[in-house]
C-alpha cells in the first residue's frame, strides 16, 4: 500500500475572524466531502472556545505534523505555534497579529521541510497586522519573502481559480494610478510565463490557452481610446508567442468573460486587480480559490475576508475554504 499523502498545513488566519469557524465547519464535513487530511497551526484552546461558542461538539487533538494525518479521521488536528490567541469573535486584540503571523511562518516552514504537502491560509486582517508593524501589502507578498532563497525573492502571481473561470491580475494591490505606472511589457511577460508553467505543472494542462485582456475600453479601438495595447501589451504577446505560449489578445475585457468566451481559454490574464476579480466574484463568489503561483510551494486560500461581523455566529460559509483545501490537494498530487 502506498504511503498516505502528507497533510495540508492550514493557517489560523485572524483569530477573531471566521477562520476558526470555517475550519471547524470544514472538518465536520470531512467524510461527507472526502476532504484531504489537514492540520491547523494555531491554539487548541482558542479552537475549543470557538467550537463552544458555535454550539459544536468537536474533538480536538494537539499533535505534531507527523501525527496529523492519523488523527484527522477522529479529531481536528491542531499543531501549536507557541503563540496563544485570546481574541474574542469579532474583536481582535494584541494577540491577533503574533498568532496569525506565527501560523503563516510555521506553515511555510513545514511545507518547505516536507512535513506538509501544501499551505492553505485562512483570511487575515491586514489592518490588524499593520497596527502591529506588518510591512507587506498582503499575504501574497509576505509569502514571497518567506519563500526567498539566498536573498532572491520570487515573483508571486495571484490567481483566482474556480471550475468556471481562472483569472490573474498583472498588477495587484495598488491604486489604479499606480497600476498604470507599474504596467510594463516585461511584467506581463514574466507573469504569463509563470501562469503557463504552473498550469502545466500543477493543473495538468499540457498546452495552456491564456487570454490576455486589453487595458482600455474595447482594447483601445486601434489606438483611438488609448495606446497601451499597441505599445505595452502587443510586444508582450509577441515575446510570449515566441516562447511557444498560446497567448491570445489583447481582448476587450467587456466581452471576454461570458460563458461561450470562457470556454476558449484556461486562464484570463488581466491588467489590474478589479478587471480580473469582478468577473470571477460574479460567477463564483462562494467557491473561488486564491492561489499564489510562482512560489516554491503550493499555496491556496479562501477568496474572502475575515467577516468580523459574523464570526462566532455559525453563519460563515466554509465553501471557499473547502474548495481551497481540495484544490491544494489536487495541485500537490499533480506535481511531478
Amino acid at each position: 500500500m502506498a504511503a498516505p499523502a502528507k497533510p495540508l498545513a492550514l493557517t489560523l488566519g485572524e483569530p477573531a475572524g471566521i477562520g476558526p469557524d470555517i475550519t471547524i465547519a470544514a472538518w465536520l464535513r470531512r467524510r461527507e466531502l472526502g476532504l484531504p487530511a489537514f492540520y491547523l497551526l494555531g491554539d487548541d484552546a482558542l479552537i475549543a472556545q470557538r467550537a463552544s461558542a458555535l454550539g459544536v461538539d468537536i474533538r480536538i487533538a494537539a499533535v505534531s505534523p507527523a501525527e496529523a494525518a492519523a488523527a484527522f479521521t477522529d479529531a481536528l488536528p491542531v499543531v501549536a505555534t507557541g503563540e496563544h490567541a485570546t481574541a474574542a469573535p469579532g474583536k481582535p486584540d494584541a494577540s491577533s497579529a503574533p498568532a496569525a503571523l506565527a501560523s503563516i511562518r510555521q506553515a511555510v516552514s513545514d511545507v518547505r521541510a516536507g512535513r506538509a504537502s501544501a499551505v492553505v491560509t485562512n483570511p487575515i486582517a491586514k489592518s490588524v497586522l499593520y497596527r502591529a508593524g506588518f510591512r507587506h501589502p498582503g499575504h501574497t507578498e509576505f509569502l514571497a519573502e518567506l519563500a526567498s532563497t539566498d536573498g532572491h525573492v520570487p515573483q508571486p502571481v495571484m490567481m483566482l481559480w474556480s471550475p468556471r473561470l481562472a483569472v490573474v491580475p498583472v498588477t495587484i494591490h495598488v491604486s489604479l494610478r499606480d497600476a498604470l505606472a507599474q504596467l510594463t511589457s516585461d511584467l506581463i511577460v514574466s507573469t504569463v510565463r509563470i501562469v503557463a508553467t504552473e498550469l502545466r505543472s500543477h493543473f495538468g494542462i499540457a498546452r495552456p490557452r491564456i487570454a490576455i485582456s486589453g487595458l482600455n475600453p474595447h482594447a483601445g479601438e486601434d489606438g483611438s481610446l488609448g495606446h497601451e495595447e499597441q505599445t505595452v501589451i502587443a510586444p508582450a504577446l509577441k515575446a510570449l508567442r515566441n516562447d511557444g505560449i498560446d497567448a491570445r489578445g489583447p481582448l476587450p475585457a467587456d466581452t471576454m468573460f461570458h460563458e461561450a468566451a470562457r470556454d476558449t481559454y484556461d486562464c484570463a490574464v488581466c491588467m489590474y486587480h478589479d478587471q480580473a476579480l469582478i468577473p470571477i466574484k460574479t460567477v463564483a463568489f462562494d467557491d473561488a480559490v486564491n492561489v499564489t503561483l510562482g512560489l516554491p510551494f503550493i499555496r491556496t486560500s479562501p477568496d474572502h475576508g475575515t467577516a468580523f461581523d459574523i464570526a462566532g455566529t455559525g453563519k460563515a460559509n466554509p465553501a471557499s475554504l473547502i474548495a481551497a483545501l481540495k484544490l491544494a490537494s489536487r495541485m500537490a498530487a499533480a506535481t511531478p
